[in-house]
């Protein structure tokens, strides 16, 4: 069809310019990090066009029929919480889980998290043990006593060797040493998800 490769609105007629996104507008549009966009457009699961520089650009009606098919699959979704005063960790983190199909939800510190545990209570929880304030194992402590001992498998981190004992004792299902590789991360929450029931 006449104006399908381009790169953006056509002055004076052509795709208005609501039609077209940017990368940050596309990403904002679906709740998502910008990497998972380039992810999923780099996989072919969602329509990019490029400009004469490079830039991506999605029509709105790409990312609408993109949101529709994936909110029809939410309810098979898993939700992860991943809790960690680290930003650039935790976004690392979501990117790779929602390539990964999972659903997303971050929270900056353990009482974040908490608050989060009270609105939904996810499949799963990724917890920092180094945070300021309350830290992951006072926070993995309350989970049980709010949730029950077994309601919501939890993976700790922490770069502290010796944490690996105190997460055990608290009840995690899993501990993983920082810096992670990130293939033992994916792994680890890909076992504990397709162990729910």
């Amino acid at each position: 069809m006449p104006g399908e490769e381009r790169s953006g609105p056509a002055p004076g007629g052509g795709v208005a310019p609501a039609d077209w996104l940017t990368l940050g507008q596309a990403a904002r549009y679906l709740g998502v990090a910008q990497s998972t966009i380039r992810k999923w457009s780099d996989q072919g699961r969602l329509p990019a066009f490029y400009t004469p520089g490079g830039h991506r650009r999605f029509r709105r009606g790409d990312l609408d029929r993109f949101l529709g098919s994936s909110r029809a699959n939410t309810a098979a979704a898993s939700r992860v919480l991943i809790v960690d005063d680290d930003g650039g960790l935790r976004t690392f983190l979501r990117a790779a889980l929602e390539g990964d199909g999972c659903v997303v939800r971050e929270a900056a510190s353990a009482e974040e998290g908490l608050a989060a545990l009270d609105e939904e209570l996810p499949d799963l929880i990724l917890l920092d043990v180094e945070m300021p304030g309350m830290n992951g194992l006072e926070m993995l402590q309350r989970v049980r006593e709010r949730h029950g001992v077994e309601t919501i498998p939890v993976v700790l981190f922490s770069g502290k060797v010796e944490a690996e004992d105190e997460a055990e004792e608290a009840g995690a299902q899993a501990f993983i040493g920082k810096p992670f590789d990130p293939a033992q991360l994916l792994a680890s929450t890909r076992q504990l998800l397709r162990a729910r029931p």
